[in-house]
């Protein structure tokens, strides 16, 4: 009794190999996740100098003539609907999203993936950097700025009543706002991965995104600012994704795998091609022999017997051989 084995490289090491992948990648990920929370707890308890640090945010802004936090809180408070709505885009929309967004380009464009990857990696850690040294208190926490917090008063709210007790955030850790420099790593990743006419409109998600962080007094507009900044240094320092997208969206390996194959195709077929092409240079000998051109079509190559077989008449009248002339017996009209 014979035990058969599979063939290293074949479909179940291929499975296999893409098994061990995507754990790889998961426990990368939420390796990273875990620092990054674990490390903004570290500036908690520096009230103080938080508040220090707003009063010099909103002195920066009024230097840079930047428009007051309430403009946009105003709008929202217009409707109580409109409030919770943003409230809940702000505290369900941010981490679900960025998810979905590496989990397709996971799938179906693993370049883009790991492009992405390493952004965002870069960026989270430029941020948790400053979230250590630049504690900043967010302006719902402000008095004399007469904000509203919003996910307090209207619902729902991802943080504690009183931010010194809150063990699972800290709220001091409003520079940068990564909730625009996430959302702002999506657009730009979406736009370069997928070739619609409409792709420029992933836009909106970071456009939307400033829009709630701004009006539900949870960043100010310097801290979407100091994140776009982070952003383009990240930029610079991770290389772009070198391959294109694929035609009919996706399957990047399986889609690459295949080029490869038809690929491989290609100098057969052409081998294949020349050979069926016709007896080139037999051809051409032929017709020097007979007075016609050097090189014969494709077709009319095929159509000519071999030298020597069947008789010498019809041979002649193809060739355009005038009758009589060279019929083999040395002997003259």
């Amino acid at each position: 009794m014979t035990t058969t084995h599979a063939a290293p490289g074949g479909p179940g090491t291929g499975r296999s190999a893409a098994r061990r992948r995507l754990v790889r990648e998961l426990l990368l990920v939420a390796g990273l996740f875990t620092v990054y929370k674990a490390g903004r707890l570290f500036s908690t308890g520096r009230t103080g100098e938080a508040f220090r640090n707003a009063a010099w945010v909103r002195d920066a802004e009024r230097a840079l003539h930047l428009p007051g936090e309430g403009a946009v809180q105003g709008l929202l408070l217009h409707a109580d609907s409109l409030v919770y709505t943003a409230n809940t885009y702000y505290a369900a929309v941010h981490f679900p999203a960025t998810a979905g967004f590496l989990i397709w380009l996971y799938l179906r464009r693993p370049r883009h993936y790991l492009w992405a990857r390493r952004v965002l990696a870069v960026l989270t850690g430029a941020a948790l950097v400053l979230h250590l040294t630049f504690p900043l208190a967010p302006p719902r926490m402000l008095g004399d700025a007469r904000l509203v917090d919003t996910g307090q008063v209207y619902g729902p709210s991802v943080y504690g009543a009183a931010p010194a007790a809150d063990s699972m955030a800290n709220q001091f850790a409003a520079m940068p706002s990564l909730h625009f420099g996430w959302a702002l790593v999506l657009a730009l990743g979406m736009i370069a991965a997928t070739a619609s006419r409409g792709r420029v409109l992933w836009l909106l998600h970071p456009l939307v995104t400033l829009l709630v962080v701004v009006g539900t007094a949870n960043h100010y507009w310097l801290d979407a600012i100091v994140a776009t900044v982070l952003l383009g240094a990240a930029l610079l320092l991770v290389p772009r994704p070198t391959a294109t997208v694929p035609v009919g969206g996706g399957l990047g390996p399986v889609a690459g795998a295949r080029g490869r194959v038809e690929g491989a195709r290609g100098p057969a077929a052409g081998a294949r091609g020349q050979a069926g092409d016709g007896l080139g240079p037999d051809a051409g000998a032929r017709g020097q022999a007979g007075g016609a051109p050097g090189r014969v079509a494709p077709g009319a190559s095929r159509a000519l017997p071999r030298a020597g077989a069947g008789t010498g008449a019809p041979l002649r009248a193809r060739l355009g051989v005038p009758a009589g002339r060279g019929a083999g017996t040395g002997s003259r009209p």
